[in-house]
């Protein structure tokens, strides 16, 4: 916008009564300090403000009564002499002005109110969302730790533990397969957190020949808590690995990027 343009649109109004946008309040501040003009037109507003509040701010009424005296012509010493060689009409002059000032500082304060109303409502409004999503989370996370508890606790379930290998020694991880369901439950949480740019993947083997079969990427491993993930398992797997590979996975493992291996007893 030209300088012209802002002061004509009203928008400098809404950025002293702070009913702007923070975008629209950089804008303003920016044209401020481009255009003396502009930055002039704002100092005009909040000081025209800050007169029409103070005229319509609540004051002791013994103060306010001599003001209003003082506004009508009317003498402030106690006598009660109306000055008759004013016309009559100064009276609904100082009346309609009075109430202009009134009714507009009323305006002002209500719009102000309203929208700070309206911005807390908003707030109150979001927050409770984030709440009623974060206690969805903490209940679909309840009913998944119940399912993993009851599955590790079945006497048929079969537990692999997954050792760290050459490149994180300290690494490891724990399989619990259940054959009835074809369901694996990946305990990852002995895994460090994967650099940028890459994810965790967990192959199913068999060992004669060594064939690896994809059992898909952790993808959100840094945003879960407990690092445990449900994963279908269909195959017959004869042993378990977990690879370190770049964004969206890769065909086969990187061997060299092997963060643990664990071999399923009595597999045939």
């Amino acid at each position: 916008m030209t300088k012209e343009e802002y002061i004509e649109s009203g928008l400098l109004e809404l950025y002293v009564a702070g009913a702007l946008s923070d975008k629209e309040n950089q804008e303003v501040y920016a044209a401020m300090q481009k255009y003396p003009e502009v930055l002039q037109e704002v100092l005009d507003i909040e000081t025209a403000i800050v007169k029409l509040t103070a005229a319509a701010s609540p004051k002791p009424s013994k103060f306010l009564f001599n003001t209003i005296k003082e506004k009508l012509g009317l003498k402030s010493d106690g006598a009660k002499v109306v000055m008759l060689d004013k016309p009559k009409s100064n009276w609904m002059k100082y009346s309609g002005w009075a109430a202009a000032i009134i009714l507009g500082a009323g305006l002002l304060w209500q719009f102000n109110t309203n929208g700070d109303l309206e911005t807390q409502l908003q707030t109150v409004e979001v927050k409770k969302d984030v709440l009623e999503a974060e206690i969805e989370a903490a209940k679909t996370n309840l009913r998944e730790a119940n399912a993993f508890i009851k599955t590790i606790q079945n006497r048929d379930i079969l537990t692999v533990p997954l050792g760290g290998q050459a490149v994180s020694p300290s690494s490891y991880a724990q399989v619990y397969w259940d054959k009835k369901t074809n369901t694996v439950y990946l305990d990852a949480s002995g895994l460090p957190e994967p650099p940028e740019g890459k994810v965790y993947q967990f192959w199913s083997l068999t060992l004669n020949p060594l064939t690896p079969t994809d059992m898909g990427v952790i993808e959100n491993f840094s945003g879960d808590e407990n690092k445990i993930f449900k994963i279908e398992n269909p195959n017959d797997s004869q042993a378990f690995g977990i690879t370190l590979e770049p964004e969206g996975g890769s065909p086969g493992p990187t061997l060299e990027q092997l963060y643990t291996l664990g071999v399923v007893e009595n597999a045939s």
